[in-house]
């Protein structure tokens, strides 16, 4: 029995995706990276925002299609949060989205920048990634736009 909770741990504390979202971070102290992964399955540049848990269940059953297990849906309280959901589509090495967040009188301005990831890692240059990132927001009655820059 403490093999099998020593091994859960050790497999909880190296998961990629648990790292990657305790690291990145947006300039926007209530914006919070929930999910990212280097593999989405979506090929080209895409970003919604999600605001239930049936569009986010929808999101996921994309996400997982090719994988056996897919990855767990995120517990989120949708009376509260909305989802920023992020695919970077095909792009070669480690970059990882920067988001700044403007707020108008009517509206809310998401920009997303692609960089080179912060740790200066030069071992996954050539792989070729299809990643995603979910980011939650506070819910606001603002329009939400989102552009994109410089990918």
């Amino acid at each position: 029995m403490r093999y099998i909770l020593i091994i859960s741990f050790i497999c909880l504390i190296s998961c990629k995706a648990q790292h990657d979202a305790k690291t990145m971070a947006t300039e926007n102290s209530d914006m919070e990276l929930i999910a990212a992964d280097d593999y989405s399955g979506v090929l080209d540049y895409e970003a919604s925002i999600i605001s239930d848990t049936k569009a986010l269940r929808k999101f996921y059953s994309r996400i997982n299609k090719t994988r056996k297990p897919g990855l767990p849906v995120p517990d989120v309280d949708f009376s509260k949060n909305m989802i920023l959901a992020v695919c970077t589509g095909e792009h070669k090495g480690e970059k990882e989205p920067l988001l700044r967040k403007t707020e108008e009188e009517n509206n809310v301005l998401i920009t997303i920048e692609l960089n080179e990831n912060r740790d200066g890692s030069k071992s996954r240059k050539t792989l070729t990634v299809y990643p995603f990132y979910l980011y939650k927001l506070p819910i606001t009655s603002k329009k939400v736009s989102i552009q994109k820059l410089g990918f």
